[in-house]
């Protein structure tokens, strides 16, 4: 019987309560929590990757601004000093990752909340209030779009289907079913069986660690790999189609994700299978002509010539660890949304999608 999905993260309380969220750090050995009282320890989440993957930072970083406004004093404090810490403390979260879009589309919802409510008509500690629904609002949209996701996702796959994925795109990353793994859950819902394979997602086995673990846990068949077998496996002809997630999407459809997928959409063009990236409407930055412009995170040296406390370098070597790689749009045979499946992947049929 498959396991109901963790709850990745949640709110504990009223506007003076707290962040929990699932360490994933710990995973896939310990499920542990991980309980943030102030913004920097959401911040600190977001960098270390307790929490990850876009759908989720963001809802971490909407919960991380109701956090970071319980230094004042929600009796005593002035409308100008609630202004001024919102500003510091969504400041301060932006500078957490560069790449997920929803992190930044999060914080300027929360700001804009804020500032829609009129200093005449609300107290400090009523416009706190508001703040902390808005997260929740924010928390539960993404439950419904990732529901929305698997549904036209799963129209995608076929009963007895072998289908690659990278990376985590689950309920870890997201608020419940996820994206790229809400086509998995849904058709598994509809009766398909699956067989998955994961890709381990070097150097920090994200999909080893992760999403072998979800699928696991559902009941899924799954079979663990390492990333430079992708492929053989296609070769093989295991695997009839790639889904992935996506941190950011520019207009034209290019799509930024863990290093990695660039490579894996090569091949499968190679090999003639489908590859299809799946991710809400709020992963689209449209302010962005194409991938060219997408700001690319560089992580430490320690993650590759130290994973996971063991070293597997020499001392001194230099290393380059982009923690994401950017998909042309003409390698995405569609991108699945909560609105429906944009294909072919171009500006007018996204912006169409998006309009919808």
């Amino acid at each position: 019987m498959a396991i109901a999905p963790e709850q990745t993260l949640q709110w504990v309380g009223d506007s003076k309560g707290h962040l929990s969220l699932i360490d994933q750090t710990l995973l896939p050995t310990q499920l542990q929590p991980a309980d943030c009282h102030t913004v920097e320890a959401v911040w600190e989440a977001i960098k270390v990757l307790r929490v990850r993957g876009a759908p989720a930072i963001g809802i971490a970083a909407a919960y991380g601004v109701c956090v970071g406004i319980q230094t004042l004093d929600f009796c005593t404090a002035s409308h100008a000093q609630l202004r001024q810490r919102i500003d510091e403390v969504t400041s301060y979260l932006a500078t957490s990752r560069p790449t997920a879009v929803n992190l930044f589309w999060a914080l300027e919802r929360m700001s804009g909340k804020a500032k829609s409510l009129s200093e005449a008509e609300f107290s400090v500690k009523q416009i706190a209030d508001a703040l902390l629904q808005e997260a929740k609002s924010i928390h539960d949209e993404d439950r419904a779009m990732c529901h929305a996701i698997g549904q036209h996702g799963a129209e995608l796959l076929f009963d007895g289907m072998g289908i690659i994925t990278h990376c985590n795109a689950g309920g870890l990353a997201t608020s419940e079913y996820g994206t790229a793994l809400s086509l998995f859950f849904t058709a598994q819902d509809q009766g398909k069986e699956l067989t998955v394979f994961v890709d381990e997602t070097r150097p920090l086995l994200q999909g080893a660690r992760l999403t072998a673990w979800e699928l696991l846990r559902r009941n899924i068949s799954t079979v663990l790999i390492c990333d430079n077998m992708a492929a053989q496996v296609m070769r093989e002809g295991k695997a009839q189609v790639v889904v992935t997630g996506a941190d950011r999407i520019a207009a034209n459809g290019d799509t930024a994700n863990k290093i990695g997928t660039y490579g894996l959409a090569i091949l499968a063009q190679h090999h003639g299978i489908p590859f299809y990236v799946a991710a809400p409407s709020n992963t689209f930055d449209l302010n962005l002509e194409s991938g060219d412009l997408i700001p690319i995170e560089v992580r430490t040296d320690e993650e590759i010539t130290n994973g996971f406390g063991r070293q597997t370098g020499p001392e001194g070597v230099a290393t380059y660890n982009p923690a994401f790689d950017v998909t042309p749009a003409n390698l995405i045979a569609g991108i699945v949304t909560e609105k429906g499946v944009i294909s072919p992947v171009n500006n007018e049929n996204i912006l169409q999608m998006l309009q919808s």
